[in-house]
């Protein structure tokens, strides 16, 4: 399992056309990371290797043949090569089935391993959706993926900063269809998976607050009927289950008040109503940099068999291969998970 106190985590490259073998380079070159757990990276040497280079980074890479293997010494980075790729094969900032099969490997290769037991969480790098729908596997993210491969069927994101926390009704789908999403059996499970998530996070009595879905919570009816049909009565039968929860509030001040503290995380009914909020609240950017001065937030799946947290940023291919990637969310995803393990130990 783990040596002495410390975790095994497994950490997934990613699209090696993307900024995530950078962020984890960067972030496995901070030693704090290593009193915690053993990392252990799912992905290829090629682009691991010209990470560690075009970062100027003086950390060594370790080859292990499987991830108990791993030593967890700080100074070197212990990862299995999946020889997806070879120096020259892929291009920095483009789209390819290549690193789109590359990068699927690598998440499959995670899970497995997390499965088995052999890693107590998975920690994943951003993927392109286009690359790996280009490859011919058909998700539309790292939730989906992780889903399938556990057979999960009831599963939620939920976003994390240090100020902020929300989970979705729906992320991945058209607006239009978000909307005709929000049901009662679904806000109710994603109101459950919220208690849990925030269990994990080390919450152990969270306090919910329930986003409504239209302008004002509707107004009474004026703009819609969600609110009183579908939100309403899956609150109330949260709270015949002994939830604090709390809703539907208007989705223009729900955020507002959690991160006054009202509130320790919402469910929002779709995937921009949390998100831009959220990434309000982590990310910082310079524009005469033109680059983020920090970007923190994780990205979690709550209801897997097994713990998963990611950062909460994409592949950011228009500065993939320059060393100019923030790797905060890397770290923040990874005591994270190193966090939702232990909890969900007890």
């Amino acid at each position: 399992m783990s040596q002495g106190k410390r975790m095994r985590i497994a950490i997934t490259m990613g699209d090696p056309a993307g900024v995530g073998s950078e962020i984890i380079v960067k972030a496995l070159s901070h030693v704090e990371i290593y009193k915690k757990c053993i990392p252990v990276v799912i992905g290829d040497y090629a682009a691991l290797a010209d990470a560690i280079c075009f970062c100027g980074l003086p950390i060594k890479l370790r080859e292990v043949e499987d991830v108990s293997k791993a030593k967890g010494e700080f100074g070197h980075i212990d990862f299995i090569d999946m020889k997806r790729l070879k120096a020259g094969e892929w291009e920095y900032k483009q789209n390819s089935a290549k690193c789109g099969e590359a990068s699927f490997q690598y998440v499959v290769y995670g899970i497995k391993q997390a499965m088995e037991g052999e890693v107590q969480a998975v920690v994943t790098a951003p993927i392109s959706k286009e690359s790996i729908n280009m490859a011919g596997h058909h998700y539309s993210g790292h939730t989906e993926i992780f889903a399938d491969y556990t057979n999960t069927k009831d599963f939620a994101m939920l976003l994390a900063s240090r100020t902020l926390r929300v989970i979705h009704v729906s992320t991945h789908c058209s607006l239009r269809e978000a909307c005709d999403r929000v049901k009662k059996e679904r806000v109710l499970k994603v109101i459950r998976l919220a208690q849990e998530g925030m269990r994990l996070l080390g919450y152990p009595h969270p306090k919910i607050g329930v986003s409504g879905l239209n302008p004002h919570c509707s107004e009474n009816g004026l703009f819609g009927t969600e609110e009183a049909k579908e939100i309403l009565p899956a609150i109330e039968e949260a709270r015949k289950e002994g939830i604090d929860v709390t809703g539907p509030v208007s989705p223009d001040t729900v955020f507002v008040k959690c991160q006054a503290g009202q509130y320790d995380i919402v469910v929002a009914m779709y995937h921009d109503q949390g998100h831009i909020p959220l990434k309000l609240s982590g990310f910082k950017y310079d524009l005469q940099k033109d680059m983020y001065e920090s970007v923190s937030g994780i990205n979690c799946t709550i209801g897997l068999p097994i713990v998963r947290t990611s950062v909460d940023h994409g592949t950011a291919f228009g500065k993939a291969g320059e060393g100019r990637a923030n790797e905060e969310s890397m770290m923040d995803a990874i005591f994270a998970g190193i966090k939702m393990a232990e909890n969900s130990a007890l």
